[in-house]
């Protein structure tokens, strides 16, 4: 039976209060920002999922690489490998070697997700994309009813996660947004609020919850200093998610102890606790993929570390993902990542009909304080808010 290991430290939680821990969250953010803007722009037909995987992760280990080079204790890197999933798969799609190549092509729908840290501070961005779609060449159907309805989803809840708001609202506020464009969120898809180190955290936002998930699920009011990764999934379809035979390739350490029996399992347990600190993680990046694939399972089993299994929705559906990181500052939410959505390029033929709905998105999202004056800007409202 695997053990729980007790807490590491009983220093006191770093927070958002700190200006320097603001800095590292915004360094993360403008990173992961960078990085996912290079990948969507070479997400072109013919080029391959893996590719654009490894081309992300690559890119955060550079973009970290290059600051605090003097703080040799100061961890940084990867805090979310890069996964890009295509159509109805839903999450968590991060191809190995020896996987089949999935190749892009025109008109898929492809969501890219990965996340950076520095020093622990997490960051994490995920956004949607249609490969070949242009102004010229627009996106119609289904295709932008799902898209369309997971980004003004994101919209709402970026006005609702802040100090004071409960949880329930912004699941709420999901579900009645991707209900106007008849789709339906994830069922049980979580954001959780981080901390140094925790992507997981304990407070956290439920899409589309069963009865019996909704009861069970806790509810929170957020409050300031708080930091949280708000995802929005949404689907074509009845949102209910399942596994294929994919083999899972992103894990994530637990803080559980337990002897290991393999020969395999010790050695790819011992290059993991080496390597990776309590982020998750992909199996490209361990030496013998071979291995790590054998010494992964008995991990799993005894739960020292957790999967993050590839998820589908039914072939011939659409998901659509958009993800940011909200810090809530007491001068206001700053949400420091998010991909840039250019509304011309989608044509739905539903819209939010919600009046309160409706009047929560008429609401601007722009922070208060010193800069208010700066709010003239061409950028587009999915994009990060400046500090």
């Amino acid at each position: 039976m695997a053990d729980r290991k007790g807490d590491e430290s009983s220093e006191e939680e770093p927070t958002i209060t700190e200006d320097v821990v603001v800095t590292k969250y915004k360094m993360a953010g403008d990173m992961a920002n960078r990085v996912l803007g290079i990948v969507i722009s070479n997400a072109t037909p013919g080029t391959t999922v893996k590719s654009l995987c490894e081309m992300g992760d690559k890119l955060i280990l550079e973009e970290t690489g290059k600051v605090f080079k003097k703080e040799k204790e100061l961890k940084k890197g990867i805090a979310f490998p890069t996964c890009v999933s295509v159509n109805h798969c839903i999450c968590h799609f991060s191809p190995v070697n020896s996987d089949p190549e999935v190749q892009l092509k025109d008109g898929d729908v492809v969501k890219f997700d990965l996340g950076v840290h520095i020093d622990g501070f997490i960051a994490v961005v995920g956004h949607t994309a249609v490969v070949g779609a242009s102004v010229d060449n627009k996106v119609t159907g289904r295709k932008a009813d799902v898209i369309v309805a997971a980004h003004t989803a994101a919209e709402a809840a970026l006005r609702l996660v802040k100090p004071g708001k409960e949880n329930q609202a912004v699941t709420d506020a999901i579900q009645k947004v991707s209900e106007s464009f008849k789709c339906k969120p994830i069922e049980g898809m979580m954001s959780h609020q981080l901390k140094k180190y925790i992507i997981d955290g304990e407070k956290s936002i439920i899409l589309n919850p069963s009865d019996a998930q909704r009861k069970e699920h806790d509810k929170c009011e957020f409050e300031v200093n708080e930091v949280y990764a708000v995802d929005v999934l949404v689907s074509t379809s009845d949102g209910k998610s399942k596994e294929l035979d994919i083999r899972t390739t992103v894990y994530k350490k637990t803080n559980l102890q337990y002897s290991l029996k393999m020969k395999a399992s010790r050695a790819f347990f011992s290059e993991l606790s080496s390597k990776f600190t309590a982020m998750p993680f992909t199996l490209r990046a361990f030496e013998d993929e071979t291995k790590a694939r054998m010494g992964v399972v008995e991990c799993v089993n005894h739960g020292l570390v957790e999967p993050f299994n590839v998820l589908w929705e039914k072939e011939g559906e659409f998901v659509a993902q958009f993800k940011f990181t909200l810090l809530l500052m007491p001068s206001g939410p700053m949400k420091i990542t998010g991909g840039t959505f250019d509304s011309e390029i989608y044509q739905s033929e539903y819209s939010v009909e919600d009046e309160d709905m409706k009047a929560l998105l008429s609401q601007s999202a722009n922070r208060k304080g010193k800069k208010k004056k700066n709010k003239k800007s061409g950028k587009s409202s999915s994009n990060p808010s400046e500090s």
